[in-house]
């Protein structure tokens, strides 16, 4: 194949990949490793493109945090790993993850323990703590926040009870 129709080719995978979802440039490049296109055809449209802002590793980082946070309310550590693996920069996911103290981690973790607890309603006590235990730890969550949360949650039930 011609350099030029292998630019040419590698520039089409680019758009593909970034036209069906964000993508981090650590992805991309895997991609083109995958469809065997060379590092030196591949590298300078992928500089060309964050230059011109089509891959922006910071946004993209972004992105995620606030889907993980407002739809599946994953804790910071599993948005951590789940950036580290997507291969986004440790300045860039410390930098995202900043504003999520241990409040907004604590409320989070609550807010799913009280949902979950609704939904497991007719069980016995210690199989409902059981489930819970185990669902906010998938979520990330670290023990502390786990039983603190759900016992908060166990308070809201009692009360919504009464």
């Amino acid at each position: 194949m011609s350099p030029e129709r292998l630019e040419q080719r590698a520039r089409n995978v680019l758009l593909h990949q970034l036209a069906r979802a964000a993508k981090s440039a650590h992805q991309l490049r895997e991609v083109m490793v995958k469809r065997e296109i060379p590092e030196e055809v591949f590298e300078p449209i992928i500089q060309r493109f964050i230059e011109v802002g089509l891959i922006d590793d910071l946004a993209f980082a972004e992105t995620i945090v606030a889907a993980r946070r407002s739809i599946k309310k994953v804790s910071r550590s599993a948005i951590r790993r789940e950036l580290a693996q997507k291969g986004v920069a440790a300045e860039i996911i410390e930098r995202v993850l900043e504003p999520i103290d241990a409040e907004a981690e604590m409320q989070a973790a609550t807010e799913l323990a009280i949902k979950r607890l609704r939904q497991l309603g007719g069980l016995p006590p210690e199989v409902v703590r059981r489930r819970l235990v185990g669902f906010l730890s998938r979520k990330g969550y670290a023990s502390g926040v786990v039983f603190a949360s759900i016992k908060v949650a166990e308070a809201e039930a009692l009360k919504l009870d009464s």
